[in-house]
Formats: C-alpha cells, structure tokens, sequence
C-alpha cells in the first residue's frame, strides 16, 4: 500500500505555510504537523511559569516536562499542553513577540527536532517550520521553500488578527514580520534559509488554493515510480 512522502515546507513568518500545509495534508489524506504551534506552546508555557525566553537551559527544562499535543479536527488543529485547550492562547500578541526568541535557543532546537521527527516517523507527511528542509527532515522526498514580500504577509497577518479581535497596525506588522525574518535568518542555530533542493514558490501573487495544488503535483511526481 502506498504510504505517500515526507513534505517539508519552510519559509517565513505570515507566508501561507500553515494553511497551505493544512489543505495540501488534507487533498493527500496526509498527516499535517504544525512545528511552529510547538514553539508557541512552549512560549506560552514559558510566559505562564515567569521563565525567562533567552534561557536556553530553563526553556530545555520545561520542555522535557510538559506535553505538547496536535490533534486535527474538522474545525482545525487544536493545541493542547498538559491538557489544557491553548489553540487560541498561543496566537496572542504577547506569544508572538517572544517566540523568536525561545525558537533561537540551541538546545531547545535541538530537542524540538528530535520530538518532530518521531511525530514524522512515518510516510505521508506534511510538516511545516523554518528549519524542516534542513534539519528535521533533510531526507524528505519534497521540499519547498515558500515566501511572499512583507507587505503581502502584513496584509495576511492583520487579517488574521482581525478575526482574532488583535488591534496592530499594518506598519507596526510589517515592521514586526521584518524584525522576525532578521531574526530567524541571522540565529546560530538552524538558521532559517532555503534546502539547496527545496522547490522555491512565491505566493504573493498566488492563491491559497494555487500554491497547494502545486505543491501537490509536485508531491504525486515525486510518488512516480
């Protein structure tokens, strides 16, 4: 029985990798992991327990102690740690300032990976992040690396956070999608940059549905015998 491909989808901050990785894992009858959620969670933790977000040893504690769960439904992923429904917590402004920093720490990277790739172990997955291609699944059958330009993500962000009742300005977003992309491409560890065999794809122009669809022609080639 076909048990499908690894997809690693990597880009930047508000580039359509979530939602696009979503409807692709859907269309495949794949399993969708969202890495970027993981992050926050611990984030989020992190800000309820006082700890600080640059201590790499005591973010690495915490997240050796609690339990992040992804679990699909209808409606969309839910996120739970230690139980507690957080799918709406960890899209707060207060999260999405801080995960950055927590995301650069090394040792939590490296224990990140190592709980990514078992939720990977097997065929017919599609997993999303910034370091997928190049360090958590290296060996993947597709990658892509998606961008669009910053206004284009602000635009997509403020919208998101209309839904959510968050009050930020277009300016204030572009200059925090800059300020996020400065940072993931600049840290020490697992840098985010494009896999030399990743497929570049920019979405700004491109529908949601248009980038999935092509991601997924591209995955049913790379099924061929």
């Amino acid at each position: 029985m076909d048990k499908g491909i690894q997809i690693a989808i990597d880009g930047p901050a508000a580039a359509g990798k979530s939602t696009i990785a979503k409807i692709t894992a859907t269309k495949l009858g794949y399993t969708y992991i969202d890495t970027g959620a993981m992050y926050r969670a611990l984030t989020y933790k992190a800000l309820e327990e006082h700890i600080d977000v640059y201590d790499d040893e005591a973010l690495t504690h915490l997240l050796e102690r609690i339990d992040i769960e992804l679990t699909p439904t209808e409606e969309g992923q839910i996120v739970r740690v230690d139980g507690e429904d957080i799918t709406e917590a960890i899209r707060s402004q207060e999260v999405t300032s801080n995960v950055s920093a927590t995301a650069a720490q090394p040792h939590v990277r490296e224990l990140m990976v190592e709980k990514q790739r078992l939720l990977a172990n097997s065929k017919g997955v599609v997993m999303d992040g910034r370091d997928i291609g190049t360090a958590v699944l290296p060996n993947a059958e597709l990658k892509i690396f998606m961008t669009a330009s910053v206004e284009e993500r602000a635009e997509r962000r403020f919208a998101e956070n209309t839904k959510r009742g968050i009050n930020r300005s277009m300016a204030q977003l572009c200059k925090d999608i800059a300020d996020r992309d400065k940072a993931d491409t600049e840290r020490i560890a697992s840098p985010l940059k494009q896999a030399s065999d990743a497929i570049f794809i920019d979405t700004t122009s491109m529908s949601i549905e248009q980038v999935a669809d092509e991601i997924i022609q591209h995955a049913e080639e790379r099924k061929r015998p």
